[in-house]
Formats: C-alpha cells, sequence, structure tokens
C-alpha cells in the first residue's frame, strides 16, 4: 500500500513556492495575507497559527487580526472593507466557524472574488462550476493536487464523495468531473445518511470520506485496490494517550489499509495539502494571475 504523503508533497510545494515569492519581491511584489480570526476556538486558535507559520516559511507577510467573539458583524464587515480596498493586501481569508450571531454567508460574500484566497465567494465558486480559472477551494484543490503529484489518473475512474458539504463534497465533485488531464472523472456525491452506503462506496475507485465522524468507513466499505482519501479530522477519547485522545480520520486506517492500494494518514495527509493550497491561492493572486492560468500546471 502506498502512503500517500500530504506532509511531504506540501513540504515540496513550500519550496516551489518560496522561489515563486522571491521572483515577486524582486519585481517589488510582497504577497500578503490578511486573517482574520473571531472568537477563541481551541481548533480554529491551532489552524490560524499553522496558517500564519506557514506563510512566514515561504516569504508570504500575514496580517493576524483576532477578535472577541462578541464582535458584531459590521466590525467584522468593517475589516473586511478595510483590506479590500487596500493594494498591498492580496488575500484575506475568515477563519470558520464564525459566533452563532455572525452570518457566515454575509461575511464571506463580502471578501472581494479576487482577494478571495478561500475558493468561498458565489463568484469564484461559479467559475469552477463552468470551468473558468478560478480561485479554487483549498481542500479541494489540494486533493487534486496529492493524486496527480502520486501520479494516480482520475480519467475514466469512479470516484465516490461521502459528503456535501460546500468547502469538500460539493467542490470537489465540481472539479473532478472538469474535462481536463487531472480529473474527467465519474462522480458520486453521497452523504452519511445514505441508505446502505457500502453500495456506494465498494463501487469506488477512488473514495473520499468527507463527513466529520470518527472511523465511520472501515475495511468491509472498501474494494480492493482502491485509492482512499481521509479528509476527516476528529478527537477520539483514549485514556491511554498522552493528551486523553488521539487525532484519527473518517476512515478506519488499519482495517481500511488491508484493502487500500493508496490512503491518506490522518494527521499528515490532506491537512497540510490544504494549508500549501491557502498559499498557492496568494502566491497566484499576487502575481496577478488568479484568473487567467487553469490549475494544476
Amino acid at each position: 500500500m502506498i502512503l500517500l504523503d500530504g506532509k511531504r508533497i506540501a513540504a515540496e510545494i513550500h519550496q516551489e513556492l518560496a522561489v515563486e515569492v522571491a521572483q515577486l519581491n524582486s519585481r517589488g511584489i510582497e504577497p500578503h495575507i490578511a486573517l482574520l480570526l473571531v472568537g477563541d476556538n481551541p481548533a480554529s486558535l491551532s489552524y490560524v497559527r499553522s496558517k500564519s507559520r506557514a506563510c512566514e516559511q515561504v516569504g508570504i507577510r500575514s496580517t493576524v487580526v483576532h477578535l472577541p467573539a462578541a464582535t458584531s458583524e459590521q466590525e467584522i464587515l468593517a475589516y473586511i472593507e478595510q483590506w479590500n480596498a487596500d493594494p498591498a493586501i492580496h488575500g484575506i481569508l475568515v477563519q470558520l466557524p464564525l459566533p452563532a450571531h455572525v452570518r457566515s454567508d454575509t461575511i464571506l460574500q463580502a471578501i472581494s472574488p479576487q482577494k478571495d484566497v478561500d475558493g468561498f465567494h458565489p463568484v469564484n465558486v461559479g467559475r469552477l462550476v463552468v470551468g473558468l480559472p478560478a480561485l479554487l477551494p483549498c481542500t479541494p484543490a489540494g486533493i487534486v493536487e496529492l493524486l496527480r503529484r502520486y501520479q494516480i489518473r482520475l480519467a475514466g475512474k469512479h470516484v465516490v464523495i461521502v459528503g456535501r458539504s460546500t468547502i469538500v463534497g460539493k467542490p470537489l465533485a465540481n472539479l473532478l468531473v472538469q474535462k481536463a488531464p487531472w480529473a474527467d472523472a465519474i462522480v458520486t456525491v453521497c452523504h452519511s445518511g445514505a441508505p446502505d452506503l457500502r453500495r456506494y462506496t465498494l463501487d469506488a475507485d477512488v473514495l473520499v470520506v468527507a463527513v466529520g465522524r470518527a472511523q465511520m468507513i472501515r475495511g468491509e466499505h472498501v474494494r480492493q485496490g482502491a485509492v482512499v482519501v481521509d479528509v476527516g479530522i476528529n478527537r477520539l477519547e483514549d485514556a491511554s494517550a498522552p493528551k486523553g485522545y488521539r487525532i484519527v480520520g473518517d476512515v478506519d486506517f488499519a482495517s481500511v489499509a488491508e484493502k487500500a492500494s493508496a490512503l491518506t494518514p490522518v494527521p499528515g495527509g490532506v491537512g497540510p495539502m490544504t494549508i500549501a493550497m491557502l498559499l498557492r491561492n496568494t502566491v497566484t493572486i499576487a502575481a496577478g494571475t488568479a484568473w487567467e492560468k487553469p490549475p494544476f500546471q
């Protein structure tokens, strides 16, 4: 079985981006991303730290604004308006989830589509659907890039996606049906409540799982020789672990590893690729090619 090592591939991408950033610097351009965090969600704090640290590693300037959980929607929008108007800021990211009193859609749609490093703005979503160059959602793009770098061809293959979120499942399906060398797949999208889920997953050449349920997919769900991509990140209580819990995916690694020809680990699989694609989007915006260059060139 091949371990699809996202941490290693992401490190390669970081090196490539560092070269691109140096070239931009030589032209007087400093890629710059603004990150907005509202509240004290521990996972969100960790994600923002990881993103800021990764930016520093490749030479991207990051500005992090951390606001209290009680911050109003209007105050958040004021930051976005300021950053939209600032030509020195190339990318804007609002860390999700936001507090319950803040409408996520309103906030995300306020970000300029050309600074939308997460690829969540309806304009970028629409461009993706119709096959135009776009700022792509980072996790779906990271999955495609990981498979591409391991030379796993998807053309004509049946890809089953378990999970229909607007962050992973839906945009990944839209990516994989594109008529392109890195896609051209036959795609089925399921959700966790699908009756007899095994009927679908056992037919997958490539199985992508993104439902947020710890170890939901087991060996019995996977056909022999399938490629399995585990997007989930879950805490599983474990008294024997140093922190009292383990980080696991949506896939039971041990049983699926006996069936799969290739499998992503958790952690160290899709997560690092997501951050690498965030950095790539930022550099692409700074270079002025966000809506010009086809993806995965």
